[in-house]
């Protein structure tokens, strides 16, 4: 397969090192747990009785990497057992047990894929995992062959394995019966799984499995079907991209597990794909139903971006749906008054190069006629928000979001410019757009289909997502707040209402220092970081999952509010300064507080911290999440009760610091 095939099909290889991460405390651990409770002649030959109708599924087998891994585990574990037979007890008690020949077998193992090709070389690959094998057999039990009365295995003749191993949709097939479930189910996000896959293959997926979130990735499909699949005390490993533990991701398959006698059992939280694919992954290891004496889970986590890049292990009482050693904060409650405030968006997406133009060409066609200022805007993203000295944007936006056909014509030459490159463009992914999905209706008249191309070119000639909430709300401030809506650093910054946000930025319009403050303090950035999503190790600010259930500081003195301005102000002025004088843009100061934590910007940080704890009510030793966590659920509460619903404090400067309003007047500017 191409690349661009396997993109399509989310399929990528697993290399073994990844395969035992699922193998090993799925199949291989279990088994030596009953192996070393075994000291009875009779229990061990019932383990191999158990063994031998052992059953192993991938129900997303590709060439048969996992099925081949496992099936050699299988017969070391068989091998493991008859040796210690023969350690413990003599020829004349051992002879008991009819050995006979090797009692694992490739029958014992199914797959299921969608693509021929991979099939028949998931059964090329067994019959030759049979014949290597059981040359280990021949090789390690040579020695006891008179002793137990073993047999050599010839391996011959070859499995044919047609009906174990077959070309069909997991998603919808029966499933052979099972005693494990392993495997990597395809990688694809939900808005390339809608570009690249059948819309109506898509729609029946989505009708199959109502219950999993339209916004999940297309692999919490088989972590659901193989949770729904399992009987009490069975066991599944799977991989997915680390967005199984996020947001609509988690809810539609980690969540759906634990709250259905699911136990994690062993987890990889994120780390680097070993393959070719761009990710971060997720391993999950769990287990239906109870269980006794369990030792503890063991959770791993990545830290970095590299191959080689360190893991930090945890061993926790209990593994929780996000895949976190922190406080599960899967329960948090989105509150009315935060996701109702207006005070976080994501920026504006133009959609088409055409409506960009290169800050130098803007700036002479603004000189050469004034009257286009309110149409052609400096345009920011979040790169040149951290990457450019001052934070400068590279190029301008033509918006006619305000306009009809008409009236942005009057703009001649900027109109000129995108009837040029964009309206044409348009037009043809619109019709591919219809054609698409007449076919897809065709399929399946119920069938959802995306329309965003054919409403694109109703407005052609206006941006894909002109904001126009958001724009309205900057228009009646000087300046806003912004971060990157994508971000490995908690910096948050100012920037005037003369400068458009592009979608890269997640939006804050709110003007005050206070409400900055807050924004860029530990505590938000905690909770930030818990409750995001995330891109490779990057975090991705979501409104619905970080801001609508962020709690504010409930009725902080004018005191309070002022010391925290105050503090967000010098730590502006901090970070200023060093960046003037080092000729640093933001990402190169905080790339050096990284490396040296004796600095003046962290101690300006710190200091701002502690006015944001002071304003909560944080004592010393509190941890933060669970205090946060406590609060949101107090006022989740509070907001449900109409009797006291007003006396919940909501996002920006509060009414307890009066008449104050904290508005300084830096920030990025042109």
């Amino acid at each position: 397969m191409n690349s661009e095939e396997r993109h399509r099909h989310g399929a990528h290889f697993t290399h073994e090192a990844d395969i035992l991460k699922i193998v090993n405390p799925t199949i291989v651990k279990p088994w030596r747990e009953k192996i070393a409770k075994a000291e009875t002649l009779a229990k061990l030959s019932g383990l191999l009785d158990d063994l031998a109708r052992f059953r192993v599924l991938d129900p997303a087998c590709g060439c048969g990497n996992f099925l081949y891994v496992a099936y050699r585990a299988l017969k070391d574990i068989e091998m493991q057992i008859v040796e210690k037979i023969a350690a413990n007890f003599s020829r004349r008690s051992a002879g008991s047990v009819k050995f006979g020949v090797s009692r694992v077998t490739t029958r014992q193992f199914y797959g299921i894929d969608l693509l021929p090709v991979a099939v028949e070389i998931a059964r090329v690959t067994m019959m030759l995992g049979k014949e290597l094998a059981a040359d280990e057999w021949n090789r390690r039990i040579a020695s006891l062959t008179s002793t137990l009365g073993l047999t050599i295995d010839h391996g011959l003749p070859l499995d044919r394995l047609e009906e174990n191993i077959i070309c069909d949709d997991a998603l919808f097939c029966q499933w052979p019966d099972f005693n494990v479930v392993i495997g990597n189910p395809p990688y694809q996000s939900k808005n390339k799984a809608a570009a690249e896959m059948d819309a109506a293959y898509l729609d029946r997926v989505r009708r199959r499995y109502a219950g999993v979130p339209g916004r999940a990735d297309y692999c919490v499909y088989w972590f659901r079907r193989a949770h729904d699949e399992m009987k009490e005390g069975q066991r599944a490993g799977l991989v997915g991209t680390n967005t199984i533990r996020q947001n609509y991701s988690r809810e539609g398959g980690l969540d759906y597990i634990v709250n259905h006698d699911g136990i994690i059992t062993d987890a990889v939280s994120t780390q680097v794909w070993s393959g070719d694919a761009a990710v971060h992954v997720s391993i999950v290891n769990w287990m239906k139903g109870n269980i006794s004496n369990a030792s503890p889970a063991r959770l791993a986590i990545q830290h970095g971006d590299r191959l080689d890049s360190p893991y930090e292990y945890r061993d926790l009482p209990v593994i929780n749906s996000a895949l976190s050693a922190a406080v599960d904060l899967t329960s948090a409650k989105s509150l009315s008054i935060n996701a109702d405030s207006g005070c976080c968006y994501q920026g504006q997406t133009h959609g088409h190069a055409g409506f960009l133009v290169p800050a130098g060409e803007a700036r002479d066609i603004l000189a050469q006629n004034g009257n286009f200022k309110s149409v052609l805007r400096p345009f920011l993203t979040a790169d040149e928000l951290i990457g450019n000295i001052g934070s400068q944007p590279d190029r301008y936006v033509i918006d006619f979001r305000a306009h009809d056909i008409f009236s942005a014509r009057s703009y001649k030459k900027l109109y000129d410019k995108i009837h040029a490159t964009v309206y044409m463009d348009r037009e043809k992914k619109a019709k591919a757009e219809e054609m698409k999905n007449a076919e897809t209706l065709k399929k399946s008249p119920e069938a959802r289909v995306n329309k965003d191309h054919q409403n694109a070119f109703k407005t052609w000639w206006k941006m894909f997502r002109t904001r126009d909430e958001l724009m309205a709300q900057i228009e009646k401030l000087p300046r806003y707040i912004v971060c990157g809506r994508v971000t490995k650093r908690p910096i948050f910054a100012f920037v005037s209402s003369d400068i458009s946000p592009n979608d890269a930025l997640q939006v804050f319009p709110l003007a005050d220092d206070y409400s900055f403050g807050i924004l860029q303090s530990r505590v938000h950035w905690e909770w930030f970081t818990a409750r995001c999503s995330t891109l490779t190790e990057r975090f991705r600010y979501t409104s619905n999952s970080v801001f609508d259930s962020f709690p504010w500081p409930q009725n902080p003195t004018k005191k309070q509010a002022a010391a925290i301005a105050e503090a967000a102000l010098l730590l502006r002025k901090v970070r200023q300064k060093t960046m003037q004088e080092q000729h640093w843009s933001l990402r190169d100061l905080y790339r050096a507080m990284e490396e040296t934590p004796e600095n003046p910007v962290s101690k300006a940080q710190e200091k701002l911290d502690a006015a944001v704890f002071k304003a909560y009510g944080m004592k010393a030793g509190d941890d933060i999440l669970v205090f946060l966590l406590t609060l949101n659920r107090q006022l989740a509460e509070k907001l449900a009760d109409a009797a006291f619903a007003a006396t919940v404090t909501g996002p920006g400067l509060p009414e307890s610091a009066g008449q104050e309003n904290f508005v300084t007047d830096d920030g990025v500017g042109v």
